[in-house]
């Protein structure tokens, strides 16, 4: 009964904080229409990405034309009345079908008259526009609708714009013909990298949530985790940050095992926003987790124009660093309040789980494998996908059905509609900064603001990433200050994975960020705890997120960038004792509680050591161990009164 209404909170919290997991549940003809739609969807991507992608506008396109269709017919206008489809749904979803098909149809025709738009071509172009502009404000929200109107009107405001805002302006037809008709705008990069490799990732996390792998992963973290002090919340970091290898949604995450977790944390004593902060943390970094990361991190690769690999090579150190600070600060909390474990008798075993149900990480392990091996992202998905299938099949409990298959596709597509979405609307604003310049006036201008310094260019980028990532989606918050803010940070000099990887991060972390904490208001909706404080401990825990960033931009090292193996084990190591002596300042309990003096040294002791540099390694540790000894003295001190 418990687990049923677990069930239900988690699926009435996912649906209101996460706009593209609320879709309508059709029921008879229709919901077979869209079933077989969606399955359409996946087999095409399946087929191009075995027999070869099609030309970049046909297969973006296409890809478009499908998502569109799925929109309007999952996501009704008039969702207050009901889940049910109206006359204008259906018209924008021929529609939403329709406009990317004349691109198709007429390709050979459009090519030749590259530059030239006729009417013909105008009015589809200007159809298509609008109907991602509604799709991004039923999928992705308001505030992405907003940031694309701002940029459309800045398209057509030029001449009337101050400073070095202005620019001669555009007319419709030739915002119409860059943004419909080339590649650099709705069919940009964005829209082509989900065209083939992020929907191949989400459809193999799709086949690896119908195996179970999920539940096996929170059963595996029960029985590593669970026993040691605080183990419920150990456990919550440990799974989410596996799940995350899956999941490139914060809130699904925070839903996906918070449902399970949080419930466990409050019974062992934790505070209903202790908890809900626990995993709203924990979910977040999923997207920072390799192999598999958030949608974002596949645009890096592209825009960057490195192999993906080596986005996940750099992403290792700064995953580890996230994770430890969340495990750290569970862990403190834990000894302050002396939360005991779960006793080890009842918790499943880790052996038993591994033999029963660790044929399901199979695929995971191959895929890392074959990222390393030097196969494509596309190439390396498509093996995972039929390995997950082929993986289950070991053993009969976790074996799929032939239907379960078939749904893996529906799902497959369902799930990727949000990206695909936030990736055209992305497209618009890539637009608009190519054909005004404008992305190089506001890297100026943010250079201009700073006084050309180093780090307060990186504290306006931060507030930047921040800021936008309140309300946008991590993957349009990427484009848009990889676009903006990242050009000024390469311009002093940084290196351009660098620069990319700090919005990365920080377009991230803005999920538990107050006041607009969407991965911190699903975790309060589950514990039952207050937003805002639940925003606020998530922070905290977090902490790590806001740190690195600054220190991978100062020295690439934390990046393998230019590393030696001795330099990344140094690196590694003082970087984690720092993050002991920066969680343990943020919660307030080492060897002992501590006075607000011990929590600040305590906390520029672990600043020092994250950073790397010899000098400053020795005097953060020499600190960290003094406050130690000064701390257990004190201790026994008390015990002896």
């Amino acid at each position: 009964m418990a687990d049923e209404k677990n069930e239900k909170l988690a699926k009435d919290v996912l649906k209101k904080y996460d706009k593209e997991s609320n879709a309508a549940a059709h029921k008879g003809l229709l919901a077979k229409f869209v079933s077989a739609l969606a399955i359409a969807f996946s087999v095409f991507q399946l087929y191009t990405a075995v027999f070869g992608v099609l030309d970049a506008q046909l297969q973006r396109a296409v890809h478009l034309g499908f998502g569109l269709a799925l929109v309007f017919l999952l996501f009704p206008t008039r969702r207050k009345h009901g889940p049910e489809l109206h006359i204008e749904d259906y018209i924008l979803a021929f529609l939403g079908a329709a406009a990317p098909a004349y691109i198709f149809i007429e390709y050979q025709q459009l090519v030749l008259r590259a530059g030239t738009v006729t009417t013909m071509d105008f009015a589809v172009g200007a159809v298509g526009l609008l109907l991602v502009i509604e799709a991004t404000r039923r999928v992705v929200g308001i505030p992405m609708l907003v940031v694309v109107t701002a940029f459309l009107a800045y398209a057509f405001a030029g001449p009337y714009m101050p400073g070095m805002l202005a620019h001669r302006g555009l007319t419709p037809q030739q915002l119409i013909g860059h943004l419909f008709f080339t590649t650099e705008g709705i069919f940009g990069i964005p829209l082509g990298v989900s065209s083939t490799f992020i929907f191949l990732f989400i459809l193999f996390g799709a086949y690896l949530e119908s195996t179970g792998l999920g539940r096996f992963f929170i059963d595996l973290a029960n029985a590593i985790a669970g026993w040691a002090s605080g183990g419920p919340a150990k456990v919550a970091v440990l799974s989410s940050g596996l799940m995350g290898t899956v999941s490139g949604s914060s809130v699904a995450n925070v839903v996906g095992t918070g449902s399970f977790t949080i419930p466990m944390m409050k019974k062992l004593g934790y505070d209903k926003e202790f908890a809900g902060a626990v995993e709203a943390a924990a979910s977040t970094g999923g997207q920072l987790m390799p192999p598999v990361m958030g949608a974002a991190a596949f645009l890096m690769a592209e825009f960057v124009g490195v192999p993906y690999i080596d986005v996940v090579k750099a992403a290792i150190i700064p995953a580890v660093l996230y994770f430890a600070g969340v495990w750290l600060g569970v862990h403190f909390e834990a000894k302050r309040k002396n939360l005991k474990g779960v006793p080890r008798e009842e918790l499943p075993k880790a052996s038993v789980i591994l033999k029963e149900r660790g044929h399901l990480a199979i695929p995971l392990v191959v895929i890392i494998y074959l990222l390393v091996s030097g196969y494509t992202p596309m190439r390396a998905a498509l093996f995972a996908i039929v390995l997950s299938i082929a993986a289950s099949s070991l053993r009969a409990s976790t074996r799929m059905k032939p239907m379960e298959v078939v749904k893996g596709l529906e799902n497959g597509a369902r799930n990727i509609l949000g990206v695909l979405v936030a990736c055209a609307s992305a497209g618009i604003i890539i637009g608009v900064v190519t054909k005004t310049g404008v992305g190089l006036k506001l890297a100026s201008a943010l250079l201009e603001l700073s006084g050309g310094m180093l780090l307060p260019t990186m504290f306006f980028t931060m507030i930047t990433a921040l800021l936008l990532g309140m309300g946008v989606p991590t993957t349009a918050n990427y484009v848009i200050t990889s676009t903006i803010a990242a050009p000024a940070l390469v311009q002093m000099g940084i290196p351009v994975l660098a620069a990319h990887m700090f919005v990365f991060y920080f377009g991230i972390i803005a999920d538990v960020t107050p006041p607009v904490a969407l991965a911190a208001y699903a975790g309060s909706a589950i514990s039952g705890g207050n937003p805002l404080m639940t925003g606020v401990n998530a922070s905290k825990l977090a902490i790590a997120a806001f740190i690195i960033p600054y220190v991978f931009v100062l020295n690439p090292v934390v990046l393998m960038v230019d590393a030696t193996p001795l330099a990344l084990v140094q690196t590694l190591v003082t970087a984690v004792i720092g993050m002991i002596a920066v969680s343990s300042s943020l919660i307030g309990f080492l060897a002992n509680d501590m006075r607000m003096v011990e929590r600040l040294i305590l906390f520029a002791a672990g600043i020092m050591m994250i950073i790397p540099g010899g000098v400053t390694d020795a005097a953060g540790l020499a600190i960290l161990v003094a406050c130690i000894v000064f701390q257990k003295r004190r201790k026994n001190a008390e015990a002896a009164v």
